[in-house]
């Protein structure tokens, strides 16, 4: 089904010619992109391949319910909003890696590295409260 003129459809990006030098270099032109903004599709607008699929008159929880063909669990996974960086040894990643093999072959746990990481840091700090002194965090951190 061709699509008519009247759908507004976005424009391929547009290409301009510069030559390095300026203008009386005489080197081979090489092409520029030039993207414009595109405007997002106004909310409950059909898209032009909507359009063409006839996607357009379904509810959004039918369509997520025909993308995934099955029932999805929640994976648990979480937005989080903060951001630090932790530089860790090989050694150190592969430990951690293998941990998440571990939980996942072992004991049906599908996690990614950061749960694990978020998990055991939340571990530690509950012991650190609770136990004080003779929290595992500070004997390791005295060496003992």
């Amino acid at each position: 089904m061709a699509l008519s003129p009247s759908l507004n459809r976005p424009e391929a990006p547009r290409t301009e010619t510069a030559r390095p030098g300026g203008e009386e270099g005489g080197a081979a032109e090489v092409p520029q992109a030039r993207t414009e903004p595109q405007q997002a599709p106004a909310e409950g607008a059909v898209t032009p391949r909507q359009h063409a699929e006839g996607e357009g008159a379904q509810d959004p929880a039918r369509r997520s319910r025909a993308r995934g063909r099955g029932a999805r669990r929640p994976t648990g996974r979480e937005r989080h909003d903060e951001k630090i960086t932790v530089y860790v040894s090989a050694e150190e990643l592969m430990d951690l890696e293998h941990a998440r093999l571990v939980l996942r072959g072992e004991h049906g746990l599908a996690v990614d590295r950061g749960r694990v990481v978020r998990e055991a840091i939340s571990v530690v700090l509950a012991d650190l409260e609770q136990r004080g002194e003779a929290s595992i965090l500070v004997r390791r951190l005295r060496g003992r």
